[in-house]
């Protein structure tokens, strides 16, 4: 083996360890954790925070666009990608390599995940207007290199998750593609991008089964919890949609509800076990609804 990374909260339990695998191997200790495969770590008395900052700018250098100008978003609301046979071909070689060194940079830098994924399905015949895309996100990262993930210390082990969702976003097939992420605190641990195996038929389908993948996640994340001692019980799920929190709630197979899977419906069960429980996101309902009250106050 090349490297190994351990710590501990008890110095002295990190002592122990080095003996024990320098009695059994040849090994040499290379200090306190900065560097590492690309992801750069910072350890303040108050927290750790995680970035890959150079890794970025090599980025932006190896395709030639350090000195490009800034951009605040990595998409544009507008832009709607698919499949334009019409549009010049562009390198497939290039295009797969700027994806995957993109991919790669979202292991901290969630705030990219959906637009470099977007982009990752068109690998097999990338046109101009999908590397134009790509070329957008370098131009962001040109003005945030330095950004990451700050994981402070002394939190609440409580664990939250949310989950949203760009309704039948694809141009190609008419899938929604499902959000979600997980804090520990105020700690940002877990997210994923993912486009749903199935078209959903309604807003309310969509978020069920968008429940039920931040579901799955927030199981894991419970067993992981509980092998450390950590035992958590109904915990918060965060939802903008009502009529998909009353699906869950309702024991009872409605009618207009056959056509949803039946792998959705397990849901269903760990709200039922008090495993989790959905809540409405009450700052995205008001938000949602500020036209109409503005207009009634009006």
């Amino acid at each position: 083996m090349d490297d190994i990374i351990f710590g501990s909260t008890n110095e002295e339990l990190c002592e122990t360890f080095v003996e024990i695998m320098k009695s059994e191997f040849e090994m040499s200790m290379m200090g306190e954790l900065n560097y590492f495969l690309g992801l750069q770590v910072k350890q303040l008395k108050d927290g750790i925070f995680l970035n890959q900052a150079k890794y970025c700018k090599d980025l932006l250098r190896k395709f030639g666009m350090d000195k490009c100008k800034l951009i605040s978003t990595p998409f544009s609301t507008s832009c709607h990608l698919d499949h334009d046979i019409a549009e010049n071909p562009v390198n497939e070689t290039k295009y797969r390599g700027l994806i995957g060194s993109l991919l790669y940079l979202t292991a901290s830098r969630p705030d990219i995940m959906f637009v470099v994924c977007m982009c990752a399905h068109f690998q097999s015949a990338p046109k101009e207007s999908h590397f134009n895309a790509t070329k957008r996100i370098l131009k962001y990262l040109q003005g945030t290199k330095d950004n990451g993930l700050w994981y402070p210390g002394n939190v609440s082990l409580s664990l939250t998750g949310y989950f949203d969702l760009d309704f039948a976003g694809c141009e190609i097939d008419r899938k929604s593609t499902s959000d979600t992420c997980h804090l520990l605190g105020s700690s940002l641990i877990l997210w994923q991008c993912k486009k749903q195996a199935c078209v959903a038929l309604s807003t309310v389908e969509a978020e069920y089964i968008a429940a039920g993948s931040c579901c799955a996640q927030t199981l894991w994340l419970r067993q992981q919890l509980n092998d450390f001692g950590i035992l958590l019980n109904k915990i918060p799920i965060l939802c903008d949609n009502t009529r998909a929190i009353n699906l869950t709630k309702n024991h009872i197979m409605h009618s207009r509800t056959k056509h949803i899977e039946i792998r959705h419906h397990f849901l269903r069960e760990h709200v039922k076990l008090n495993s989790l429980v959905l809540i409405c996101n009450l700052l995205t309902c008001l938000l949602n609804l500020w036209p109409k009250i503005g207009l009634i106050f009006c």
